[in-house]
């Protein structure tokens, strides 16, 4: 899946983007963060539009080094990507946690 045009905006709704201003987001700067945002609370439908705006290789190369995914998010990854979960940021801080409560 080869990347659109970096001078468009990517199709994709606003629901995600619920905390924050849409209008100030860069979608090439803030890609990792915009990646996580529609892949954690977007649309099936945003979803796509990422993926063809950014394109495969390129969502493979920054979801790795994401901060915060839901599980489901991870496991869509993983299946999507070809990657293990221990690829990721995100699953080696989880790893590392120590649980709250022992029993």
């Amino acid at each position: 899946m080869q990347p659109k045009s970096s001078s468009a905006r990517p199709s994709i709704s606003k629901l995600a983007f619920w905390d924050v201003q849409w209008e100030s987001i860069d979608f090439e700067a803030d890609s990792l963060f915009v990646i996580g945002k529609v892949l954690n609370y977007g649309t099936w439908d945003d979803i796509v539009a990422m993926l063809r705006y950014y394109g495969l290789e390129r969502v493979r190369a920054e979801v790795v080094h994401g901060t915060y995914y839901k599980k489901t998010a991870l496991s869509f990854l993983c299946l999507l990507l070809e990657l293990e979960e221990q690829d990721f940021v995100v699953y080696q801080q989880r790893q590392a946690r120590r649980p709250a409560w022992n029993h």
